[in-house]
């Protein structure tokens, strides 16, 4: 219990790297548009449940698989953020479909263990560019859908942004108490 303790307040992770390409202010909200690789992503699928709901189970999932539960046993360690695909309604409502991805730690991003959890894939991803907007607090639904909604306003109707989609990213492991980040990421249409 102490080392899960230890690690969830002071443990190390990897952090995704990307470019930032400009910080910028509309309408009283900060955020930024960073530019990330492609890359390989540990991914569960989740339909027909709520956010809060599936965030739980699909945590679980893809924490074993980065502890240990893939075809060679081997823990890889933690990367962060981990990043919840919301898919959207034509009237900007959540559906009850999600994507929880984690990417796969850089030593493994060429040739990454198999999961043996079920509902665990292993993703390519395309690079892509997003607008970033970071929050504290423990993050809930009804949290990142307060920030999208602040990031949909100052970036206005005429920003180039994928409207059907928005990725809910949470860094800290769940016993951090305090200094949290979260972040909402809309990505940017690419050319």
């Amino acid at each position: 219990m102490l080392g899960m303790i230890r690690n969830s307040l002071f443990g190390q992770h990897e952090e995704t790297p990307y470019k930032l390409l400009s910080s910028e202010t509309k309408d009283g909200v900060s955020y930024e548009v960073r530019r990330y690789e492609g890359g390989r992503f540990a991914s569960v699928e989740s339909e027909g449940r709520g956010f809060d709901e599936a965030a739980g189970e699909s945590m679980k999932k893809l924490l074993k698989y980065v502890g240990g539960s893939n075809d060679r046993g081997q823990g890889l360690g933690m990367t962060a953020p981990v990043c919840i695909t919301a898919f959207l309604r034509d009237d900007g409502s959540w559906t009850r479909r999600f994507v929880f991805g984690l990417r796969v730690p850089s030593g493994f991003q060429e040739c990454p263990p198999v999961p043996t959890e079920t509902g665990v894939r292993i993703d390519d991803r395309p690079g892509m560019t997003v607008y970033a907007l970071q929050f504290g607090g423990f993050a809930k639904e009804v949290d990142y859908r307060t920030q999208a909604a602040r990031l949909a306003t100052a970036l206005g109707d005429s920003a180039p942004y994928q409207r059907g989609l928005y990725l809910c990213c949470g860094y800290d492991p769940p016993m951090k108490p305090y200094g949290r980040r979260n972040e909402v990421w809309f990505l940017q249409e690419e050319p």
